[in-house]
């Protein structure tokens, strides 16, 4: 028996820092160089608080990208972890917009949804939020739809909040291609039907897009 064919793709769901943004990277160095902080403690500490709270249920980055940990108490919370951490001095007050003030748009990014969506295709933002302030001057512009962890009460990546953006463009997950910089969220579109693109550089990332879109992803939008 011949397989059935595959679904045609008709939405393009982005996530929001580290794909329409530069990278996290690039903000989190600008964050540690303004307070002037020891980059190698910060990375270090960071890397640990992270792999320790982000996949569980009850830790406290879970708590803040679902909205139920306030951003003022993550910020104090992140400051004394720090400071456990060996990372002293760090002001909790602010903190979160300090870490985030280096992002800045990814024109080729923010580019390629203006050419999707003139080609026919949804277009949706999925993003677990960190309590940061969105830039949304330009979202009636770029999206169809948006879903923001902390407005939703769940996180990528959670199967149902990739299920929620598909619902609400009126699509099958199976329809959507999604474009995330974390490996992990990439993994939890695929399962449940999404096709995932691992964003790990603009270029590369417009390429694909081409590839499984079939409409030029470069040049004037």
């Amino acid at each position: 028996m011949a397989e059935a064919d595959a679904p045609t793709l008709r939405a393009l769901v982005v996530d929001y820092g580290g794909v329409l943004t530069t990278s996290l990277d690039t903000s989190t160095r600008d964050w540690i160089a303004a307070d002037g902080l020891d980059p190698e403690l910060v990375r270090t500490a960071m890397r640990t608080i992270i792999a320790d709270s982000y996949g569980k249920g009850d830790g406290m980055i879970h708590g803040l990208e679902t909205g139920r940990i306030p951003a003022a108490e993550f910020e104090r919370q992140l400051a004394h972890e720090l400071a456990q951490a060996g990372v002293s001095d760090v002001d909790p007050e602010g903190l979160l917009g300090r870490m985030f003030a280096g992002m800045r748009e990814e024109t080729g990014m923010t580019g390629a949804l203006l050419r999707a969506r003139a080609a026919g295709f949804k277009t949706a933002l999925l993003s677990n939020s960190w309590g940061n302030e969105y830039p949304r001057e330009r979202w009636h512009e770029l999206f169809d739809e948006t879903v923001i962890s902390g407005e939703v009460g769940m996180r990528k990546p959670e199967p149902e909040i990739y299920r929620l953006v598909a619902e609400r463009l009126g699509v099958t997950p199976e329809e959507c291609v999604f474009v995330d910089d974390i490996a992990t969220n990439i993994r939890g579109a695929v399962a449940v039907g999404m096709v995932g693109v691992h964003h790990t550089d603009v270029d590369a990332t417009l390429a694909e897009l081409e590839v499984l879109l079939g409409i030029p992803m470069r040049g004037p939008s």
